[in-house]
């Protein structure tokens, strides 16, 4: 039977790893067996934080409609709650842009929902 030599792919295997953790402190960027460790983490946390992202910026844009309806004398509970009522379909990452950049058209926007 013929001997494989797996020289070429655990080579390739562990540049591979070795340039993930470039930038990494310590032997955590030059150690083999430290580096699998800190990729395999850093991927984990990467993956569990594009989710935490989704709902840092969910809980920014309702802050910032907070504060604007707040600025116009209605709470944003009611106000969400009469857009929904009256049909409007504008996500809260439009609306507090909206808010934002022209308060006028924000205001016909909260007077729609008022009634």
């Amino acid at each position: 039977m013929v001997r494989v030599k797996t020289n070429v792919a655990s080579r390739k295997r562990k540049k591979r790893i070795l340039k993930d953790a470039k930038g990494q402190f310590g032997h955590r960027s030059t150690r083999y067996q430290q580096a699998k460790r800190s990729v395999i983490k850093g991927m984990s946390y990467a993956y569990r934080d594009r989710k935490v992202k989704k709902r840092e910026f969910r809980s920014l844009w309702i802050v910032r409609l907070s504060a604007a309806c707040e600025e116009l004398g209605i709470k944003y509970s009611r106000f969400i709650n009469g857009l929904k009522k009256s049909n409007v379909t504008i996500n809260r990452k439009v609306l507090s842009e909206l808010a934002i950049s022209s308060p006028g058209a924000f205001k016909k926007i909260v007077k729609l929902a008022q009634q």
